[in-house]
């Protein structure tokens, strides 16, 4: 028996994630990808949306969905889907659940601090402001037309494929020492599972942070990397001297510590991996 449909925009790392956490004779599981990919998908489910252009039927395609999930990030000329299926949505009448994936970039710079869903967001880079405001405009929906609007900040994602332990394995890692600076991390596991926890028990209008345990350096999860697979680690170099894209480089302008509190009492969370160390653990073991 169907338990429900649910529709991605944005059918990538975690959205494929959460499909995988549901259970798939009682989930009908649809959405979208750059047309680039979707010729590479031989998923029928899935269909193009450029982020310019409209999905063809959107409205009659979004009916018939009782939950959706939005991780297309918001470009400078704001979030897409708003701008192109604000309507298809707000009359989808059928809608249990919608999760927007955001970032806990929005909160800015709090010098280190702990920051929960209260804390005044203060983003200090044009990613995050967007970012920001998209969350804004996804909750107008909410107080607007009592869509089931939830927010998920999430915190840098990893998992198999896109890890610590990958970056040593094809020698693109670095240690780089900013004395005090730490970040917040979840596995891509952990976050389907909040997020299935999240439709289990719906909030509408709540915010919630997607962080594991732990916050720590960059340098010392690539250590423990590094620690795994019984390699040397590369040596440490001060921010200045590392060659960095300024998306990386704009990473460690920001040093806070995130709490995780609300998933955990709210949700009733137990995460799978706690810290960094149980999620590298298992993806090594995968490997070996």
């Amino acid at each position: 028996m169907s338990q429900g449909s649910l529709f991605c925009f944005g059918y990538g790392y975690s959205a494929d994630a959460l499909a995988k956490t549901l259970d798939k004779k009682k989930w009908n599981i649809h959405g979208t990808k750059r047309e680039s990919l979707v010729s590479k998908d031989n998923n029928s489910n899935i269909i193009s949306f450029n982020g310019y252009n409209p999905i063809p039927n959107a409205k009659n395609i979004l009916m018939d969905m009782s939950h959706l999930l939005i991780s297309i990030p918001p470009s400078p000329e704001g979030d897409p889907v708003i701008a192109l299926h604000r309507s298809d949505i707000a009359n989808s009448t059928n809608l249990k659940w919608i999760g927007y994936l955001s970032t806990t970039g929005v909160y800015g710079n709090s010098g280190g601090a702990i920051v929960d869903e209260k804390y005044l967001c203060k983003p200090t880079n044009a990613r995050s402001r967007r970012r920001l405001k998209a969350e804004k405009d996804w909750l107008k929906l909410f107080y607007d037309f009592g869509l089931p609007i939830h927010i998920f900040r999430l915190a840098g994602i990893y998992g198999p494929g896109r890890s610590a332990i990958d970056s040593v394995l094809n020698g693109r890692a670095k240690r780089i020492s900013v004395p005090g600076h730490k970040f917040s991390r979840i596995h891509v596991c952990d976050i389907a599972r909040v997020l299935a926890a999240s439709i289990k028990k719906p909030n509408p209008g709540r915010i919630y942070n997607v962080c594991d345990n732990e916050s720590a350096s960059g340098a010392d999860v690539t250590l423990y990397a590094c620690e795994l697979l019984g390699v040397s680690p590369p040596p440490l170099i001060n921010l200045k001297d590392a060659q960095l894209s300024t998306m990386a480089r704009s990473f460690y302008s920001d040093n806070r510590r995130v709490d995780n509190q609300r998933i955990k009492k709210e949700l009733s969370f137990d995460f799978k991996y706690p810290t960094y160390r149980e999620g590298l653990k298992s993806i090594y073991k995968a490997l070996v």
